[in-house]
């Protein structure tokens, strides 16, 4: 699986931008200064591409930049983006779409999640995952599926329980709780669950109920990963049947921020959204 960009490769990739462009260096002048091709200085600075530690040394010579402490942050961006990552032992089972998503959620500091269909995968019981990777991954053998159920397990550790868990406000389109995902047994497990994860106090979780009519969602699930420290680097994720979009661009993510207050405005508020899961959980117990 080809390597995937990460959030410290974007950061650092960022950083050496705003300083070239500080500097009114063009992509060609540094290119011709290291002997490079062009097209590595502009992979370096969207995150594309890896970069050495001694790389980043000298980029920063070429930038006159001598502070020690901006020097070593840069050097360890570039040393921290090479590092093992817990899903490398599943990347021959999930995609390289899947893998970028991965990094990305797991460097994020806080998630705002839309989901019209399905319940939102960082709060999905093992069951109900399963039930939901058989039918999209119709192909894959039971040992695949197993494997699939175990990454998003292992999503949900690295990221609402670790030490200084993600922050995720999820809101659910009412149709992904009635919707029967493996049988009234795994759905109403599923729902207490849902239930149980709203009262932590990291996780925010409303629902739009039908009586709201036509929403901003009706395009579709999706997903803002927010960052520490440069707000430019936020990320729209957006899933399809054939492929996955990351939009990056302000305009774009400010959009997607949009409507997500809307629908945050459409939907119930925390408690009465509590109450309306657990009367449907009811109803299948």
């Amino acid at each position: 699986m080809a390597a995937t960009p990460t959030v410290r490769r974007r950061m650092l990739g960022a950083e050496l931008r705003r300083i070239r462009e500080g500097l009114n260096l063009k992509v060609d002048d540094v290119a011709a200064r290291l002997g490079w091709h062009q097209s590595k200085v502009s992979r370096l600075e969207n995150g594309r591409h890896g970069v050495k530690a001694n790389e980043v040394e000298i980029l920063l010579d070429v930038y006159e930049v001598s502070d020690p402490e901006t020097r070593e942050a840069l050097a360890a961006l570039a040393r921290e983006g090479k590092r093992r990552v817990w899903w490398q032992p599943y990347s021959d089972v999930i995609s390289k779409h899947y893998a970028s998503f991965i990094s990305f959620e797991a460097e994020a500091v806080s998630i705002r999640n839309f989901e019209s269909s399905l319940i939102p995968g960082l709060l999905q019981t093992a069951d109900y995952a399963r039930a939901v990777i058989r039918q999209i991954e119709s192909d894959a053998k039971p040992d695949e599926v197993n494997a699939l159920v175990d990454v998003r397990l292992a999503r949900q550790n690295a990221t609402l329980r670790r030490e200084d868990p993600l922050k995720l406000w999820a809101i659910i389109d009412e149709a992904a709780l009635r919707r029967s995902v493996g049988g009234a047994s795994v759905m109403a497990k599923q729902l207490h669950q849902l239930v149980a994860a709203s009262r932590e106090p990291h996780v925010l979780l409303q629902v739009v109920p039908f009586a709201a009519g036509a929403h901003p969602g009706v395009h579709g699930p999706f997903v803002i990963l927010e960052f520490p420290v440069r707000g430019d680097l936020d990320v729209v994720y957006t899933d399809g049947l054939a492929s996955s979009l990351y939009l990056e661009r302000d305009d774009d993510v400010a959009t997607y921020s949009q409507a997500f207050d809307r629908l945050r405005a459409a939907a119930l508020d925390f408690g009465p959204s509590r109450r309306l899961i657990t009367q449907i959980a009811k109803e299948l117990d």
